[in-house]
């Protein structure tokens, strides 16, 4: 079972990966979209996260605790400034992870970590009973069907014949063929 695994080691000593991620969210702060495996994805996600919900509460606090995630000062201002802004009508999720395929060096599998776009606002429908239309206003009539297409027979499809017909000659209905018990060769009438 996996109790008390708190993150992934990503193959690192604390230190490195400490500096990893933290080069990794600088990156995705600036350029809000980077190309990495999926583990190291799903990992900076925890901290990308994080950071918007700090700028969105926009304290003295808040600025330095992201400023102690980040060590950098202009992304910390671009937080605060920007992406919080972006984000302020949602409560959670604000990154999303796009698997992108495989690495053709060592086949790891790669994925795009990026900032979700600025959503349109919609208005929201308001519960309750819908207002129906007034009757005055009448549906146009239904255009007329055109007429169905005629069934295609294996003849006319051009494509092969069913078993029961291969090598038989096609009669006129009501016209049947009377048959004696000998054969017919080529140049006996029919």
């Amino acid at each position: 079972m996996r109790h008390a695994i708190a993150h992934r080691k990503l193959g690192r000593t604390p230190g490195h990966r400490k500096a990893l991620l933290r080069n990794m969210m600088n990156a995705l702060v600036r350029s809000e979209r980077i190309e990495t495996t999926v583990a190291k994805a799903k990992e900076v996600r925890r901290l990308a996260d994080r950071l918007i919900t700090l700028g969105k509460q926009d304290t003295t606090h808040a600025r330095r605790r992201t400023f102690s995630l980040l060590c950098d000062k202009g992304n910390t201002e671009k937080i605060f400034a920007t992406l919080a802004a972006r984000f302020s009508g949602r409560e959670g999720g604000y990154t999303r992870i796009v698997r992108t395929g495989y690495r053709a060096g060592d086949g790891s599998e790669m994925a795009i970590l990026e900032y979700l776009p600025e959503e349109e606002k919609k208005p929201k429908a308001k519960k309750g009973k819908k207002k129906k239309a007034p009757a005055a206003k009448e549906k146009p009539a239904a255009k007329t069907a055109a007429p169905a297409k005629p069934v295609r027979t294996a003849k006319k499809a051009g494509g092969k014949r069913s078993a029961d017909s291969r090598g038989k000659r096609e009669e006129p209905e009501g016209e049947k063929r009377k048959t004696t018990g000998k054969r017919m060769t080529k140049g006996e009438p029919g």
